[in-house]
């Protein structure tokens, strides 16, 4: 997601053979691009899964990422992996951008196809509509086009790489918990997501009004991903809405602009999209 102003189980085929001697139902093993020597994974998306507002200083921090991070701190996607399997080590690229939007997400296809990954997570469209204004969100149809594009660039040149697509989190449920917050009022009022969180406390009909429209957009959005999974096939699979179902709470997001996940948000966006939690 933007900054304020101010400033699988998915198997491998190692994995896919540890988990049938152990009796897990661990889902079909991901193979990669033909020629990938090891195991391997890469993250497209946003702010989100950049890790920003998960350290100190308040930048992009990768190591926290609940897809790719190394760190002890978050049981990501990579930890969990590399545990099922020690050749996944050190073999992870996070190529999410932060204020990244759905039309740059084909540039970082490219990037993973460059990388050749057998697994791939994304997570990306909250700054479709947190960019400005309501007339600024990203047209439902224009969305879905540069989703198809970027999707089609990842299956032309990673055939058999699994994809994991998320669904963008409930920004409105986040006005919900903060809006009577005096703390998140303050930090929002620096310029984040507007669209959704400026006046904040205000109760007016335009506001609720606008905050709606917003709430309908992201869902719009959902749907498309969830369409676009489909559409691609086998290999991909959506996460049944789990990154938006979150009941994210307060302590769950970073007290830097009560916006971004924390080292905690991050560890609950790893757990409830591990793979492992739904079947392919």
């Amino acid at each position: 997601m933007r900054y304020p102003r101010h400033v699988v189980v998915l198997a491998l085929l190692g994995m896919f053979a540890l988990a049938c001697e152990a009796g897990a139902d661990a889902g079909p093993a991901p193979t990669g691009k033909p020629g990938a020597a090891r195991p391997s994974m890469a993250a497209l998306g946003d702010s989100i899964t950049a890790g920003v507002a998960t350290c100190a200083v308040y930048v992009a921090c990768s190591r926290n990422s609940w897809s790719t991070g190394a760190a002890e701190a978050v049981d990501s996607h990579y930890r969990r992996l590399q545990a099922a399997n020690p050749a996944v080590k050190g073999r992870a690229r996070n190529f999410a951008v932060p204020g990244a939007r759905m039309a740059d997400l084909g540039a970082q296809a490219a990037s993973a196809v460059d990388a050749g990954p057998a697994y791939v997570t994304i997570l990306i469209g909250a700054n479709d509509v947190c960019t400005g204004g309501v007339d600024d969100m990203t047209p439902v149809g224009t969305f879905r086009s540069h989703l198809d594009k970027a999707l089609g660039r990842l299956k032309r040149g990673l055939p058999e790489a699994r994809i994991l697509v998320a669904s963008i989190p409930d920004v409105y449920r986040l006005w919900e918990l903060g809006h009577d917050d005096p703390d998140a009022v303050q930090a929002w009022r620096r310029g984040v997501c507007p669209a959704m969180l400026a006046n904040a406390t205000s109760t007016a009909p335009a506001d609720d009004e606008r905050r709606r429209r917003v709430d309908a957009r992201i869902d719009a959005y959902n749907d498309q991903l969830a369409q676009a999974c489909e559409a691609y096939g086998r290999h991909c699979r959506w996460d049944g809405g789990a990154a938006h179902g979150v009941r994210f709470s307060l302590d769950l997001v970073s007290k830097a602009d009560y916006f971004h996940p924390n080292v905690a948000g991050q560890n609950r966006l790893a757990d409830v999209t591990y793979p492992g939690r739904v079947t392919w």
